[in-house]
């Protein structure tokens, strides 16, 4: 047997999103990390092993503008481009590959941490077992990050953790049970399925579960088109301990299975001889265990009432969503669902332990309540504060600070680097003195200053009421709508989000009744104004109408979204959980004229915020058939010395991606983002522009041009050559810096 050690600034056991982002967050600010991770494969429950779906804050679509930027991100674009049929195998080559273009990232798969040397309240090293190569490993580091899901570091460590459910009276949380327990949420195994294209008999085990003595049949979903995850509520194991009776779970699991599938192929309800079973899991994807406590739990409260931490990191945005102890076998629904309005925002305060001061973590293991963790659980949400720990560890490791002087004292470090590595953070502008863009002025050969959609593509009866949010700056003096109709009148009205990562109606600003011509293809004025203290959106809502039908467009504005309302059906019994307004003319709009607006000025990618808050946030040129190459130009009064410049665009976080197969999206590269585009600059007006980079058939948000040498310049120009579909070109930044820091 042979004993390594293995020395470096972090080590992060797990390899699920979070260990991944994690490390690939602290190699990117420059620290040396050991990813440690006990699967043959990186990815966690989203791997070829387990085949869940990687969810997030956009909680399929529920959650508008919501997807995620940073690592998470990348690894959603890259794998759309590479992976656009949902393989889980090509999504296991994303991420290794993301992994191993790190340089600085050193990977041990199959290695089984089992050990943890702790004193004095700090973790001195881990060690573990290598399979297959018969190797002890210790790993010493300054800093740990517990990426592990179960929590195996932290608690061999000393770390205080929970686990099962507080009650009702410790958070005052109105989805607690009124006495504490150790329930939690099970674990789940599933399936794919194929057509053999001839029949295929199903013999079943003799331990599979005969599914007709349950309730299974009558009070979940069972259709022969569905496949993995959309067979989620496969659980069990609530009840019990989901890491000590693992292997209890797991055979229970393939029992229920194969049971089901026994149900499938010959009950005869089915039209199932040509199906075959083409993949079952055999590695119980895990839900919840140890809680590890730091200095902020997150709650039910800070989630649905959106509270903005001073110390944010990152945000999420899926429901509480909560699945009884019971699982499969349960008489209850399968989930319960409670949304906030919008994103909610989660502290740093959360992501280490209060009493180990070198110990991080992140993922299904964070601080957080059980009603809360019902949220922050899902991969998506994972991945972000793994890469908000892994900034988090390497910032203060480099500036000699425990993660609770970084939380408390210290934590405009931790923003700056947030901004700069383009991470999932609501609300924080880009203030670094160190990008030399936001001291300069910006010219733009053209800017969308009156936004209109005015080619039908057909048309929507006014059966129910309609919302539609535009971006309003500096304010809305009123704008056009194309309609039919047969004659009567229409009532608008003007809401405000009120959050800026808000798109639903919450406060009612105006209203007007507006009569209407008889006939088709006319336009309307809705003589409705509003001037907000700050750019803004404005939700409006088309009151039904029967006889009034609303023209189509075939692309939509940036940062608009449009919604129809629905009211709740009589089987939709927690009221929590009904969204009444649910999203409509995905990609596509209402044909409108809108007046003048500076939503979409070149001024946006200077500083600011990098993703839609209170509008879009970013530049759009007008039409590409008017401006066919469509330039930015940042000007400095006095030489800045280039050696990096950064290009955001347009990943259109409306969006929503998915790694596996729950939708498909119809492009590779998303149409938002300019495909080519060139960057120059100059020193001095009369001086000729010199090429920094020239960029063509980009599928990235975000660009890194480093400069081979320094280069003095007052004027740096971005030109656009060809968008991915977009009829317009939309940047969200351009950042300059000069020597490294």
């Amino acid at each position: 047997m042979q004993q390594l050690e293995v020395q470096s600034d972090l080590t992060v056991v797990g390899g699920g999103l979070a260990g991944i982002c994690a490390a690939i967050g602290a190699a990117r600010q420059g620290s040396t990390v050991a990813l440690v991770q006990n699967r043959p494969v990186l990815g966690g429950n989203s791997s070829s092993e387990v085949r869940v779906w990687v969810c997030g804050a956009t909680a399929h679509g529920t959650q508008s503008f919501a997807r995620e930027t940073g690592i998470m991100g990348e690894l959603f674009v890259e794998n759309q481009f590479r992976n656009p049929l949902g393989n889980p195998y090509y999504w296991d080559l994303v991420l290794l590959e993301a992994v191993r273009a790190e340089p600085r990232i050193t990977l041990y798969l199959n290695t089984d941490v089992r050990s943890v040397e702790a004193e004095d309240d700090e973790i001195r090293s881990v060690t573990g077992w290598q399979m297959g190569s018969e190797k002890e490993i210790r790993f010493v580091s300054p800093v740990f990050v517990d990426c592990s899901g179960d929590g195996l570091v932290g608690v061999l460590a000393g770390a205080d953790f929970r686990t099962g459910r507080e009650p009702r009276s410790q958070y005052d949380e109105s989805w607690a049970p009124d006495v504490p327990d150790s329930n939690t949420l099970g674990s789940t195994i599933l399936f794919y399925s194929k057509d053999a294209g001839e029949p295929v008999r199903f013999v079943p085990p003799a331990f599979a579960r005969n599914v007709t003595e349950t309730a299974i049949p009558d009070r979940r979903v069972i259709r022969t088109d569905l496949n993995g995850c959309a067979f989620w509520w496969i659980e069990w194991g609530g009840e019990l301990d989901v890491v000590d009776d693992n292997e209890a779970i797991r055979d229970e699991l393939q029992a229920v299975v194969y049971g089901i599938w026994d149900y499938i192929k010959n009950s005869g309800n089915f039209d199932a001889d040509n199906l075959t079973l083409e993949w079952i899991g055999s590695v119980p994807g895990k839900r919840e265990y140890r809680r590890f406590l730091g200095d902020h739990v997150l709650t039910q409260h800070d989630v649905l009432e959106q509270r903005e931490f001073d110390d944010r990191v990152a945000f999420g945005g899926w429901s509480i969503d909560l699945h009884p102890p019971g699982g499969v076998y349960a008489s209850e629904h399968g989930s319960k669902h409670w949304f906030s309005d919008g994103a909610y925002h989660i502290p740093l305060r959360s992501l280490y332990s209060r009493n180990v001061r070198n110990l991080w973590m992140a993922g299904r293991n964070i601080s957080a309540s059980h009603v809360a963790f019902g949220t922050t659980r899902v991969m998506a949400t994972c991945a972000v504060l793994g890469e908000a720990a892994g900034i988090g560890a390497a910032v203060a490791l480099c500036n000699g600070l425990t993660p609770r002087e970084l939380a408390r004292d210290r934590f405009g470090l931790m923003r700056k680097a947030l901004t700069r590595a383009d991470a999932s953070v609501l609300g924080v502008v880009d203030d670094d003195p160190a990008n030399l863009a936001v001291t300069a002025a910006v010219t733009a050969s053209s800017t969308l200053t009156r936004p209109a959609l005015e080619v039908s593509s057909g048309t929507l009866p006014l059966t129910t009421d309609l919302g539609m949010v535009i971006p309003v700056d500096p304010a809305l003096d009123g704008f056009e709508l194309l309609v039919d109709s047969n004659g009567g009148s229409l009532t608008v009205e003007l809401h405000d989000p009120v959050k800026p990562q808000n798109y639903l109606p919450a406060e009612l600003i105006d209203s007007c009744t507006v009569d209407l011509p008889a006939g088709e293809k006319r336009w309307i004025r809705i003589p409705l104004s509003w001037r907000p203290s700050r750019p803004s959106n404005v939700f409006v809502i088309l009151r039904k109408t029967p006889d009034v039908s609303v023209h189509t467009a075939p692309t939509a504005l940036p940062g608009t979204v449009h919604f129809a309302h629905r009211e709740p059906a009589a089987d939709e019994q927690w009221t929590e959980q009904f969204r009444a307004w649910k999203h409509i003319l995905q990609r596509s709009g209402l044909c409108l004229r809108l007046g003048d607006t500076s939503a979409y000025a070149p001024e946006k990618v200077l500083g600011g915020y990098a993703r839609p808050y209170g509008g879009p946030n970013l530049w759009s040129s007008e039409d590409l058939a008017w401006d066919p190459n469509p330039w930015l130009e940042l000007t400095w009064p006095e030489p800045v010395e280039l050696s990096e410049v950064v290009v955001v665009l347009d990943a259109d976080v409306q969006e929503d991606l998915i790694n596996l197969h729950h939708h498909r999206t119809p492009f590779e590269s998303l149409p938002t983002l300019l495909a080519d585009y060139s960057l120059e600059a100059r020193n001095g007006d009369d001086a000729p522009w010199q090429p920094i980079a020239q960029v063509t058939d980009n599928h990235h948000r975000t660009q890194h041009h480093h400069l081979p040498t320094p280069t003095q310049a007052t004027r740096l120009r971005l030109t656009a050559h060809r968008t991915n579909g977009a009829p317009r070109a939309h940047v969200v930044a351009v950042r300059a810096y000069g020597a490294p820091g």
